[in-house]
């Protein structure tokens, strides 16, 4: 991918890091496993600093309904 991406943009996040890690179940992933994920992402632009829980929780139920949908 060469968008720059941001933690505004949950579902491009998660498309992301459900293409980088899909061996993974996003059921057994937390919070911190998804911060470290997103600022190690070449394309990752944002300050890592701006990060809070409520937008690391949008981007994990963001992978979990792609790969789990309704």
């Amino acid at each position: 991918m060469t968008d720059e991406l941001y933690w505004d943009e949950a579902y491009a996040l998660a498309c992301r890091l459900k293409a980088d890690h899909p061996q993974i179940e996003p059921s057994t992933v937390t919070l911190n496993m998804i911060y470290n994920w997103v600022v190690a992402l070449p394309d990752f632009k944002d300050d890592p600093q701006l990060v809070n829980d409520e937008l690391l929780a949008a981007i994990l139920k963001e992978w979990y309904e792609e790969v789990n949908p309704p």
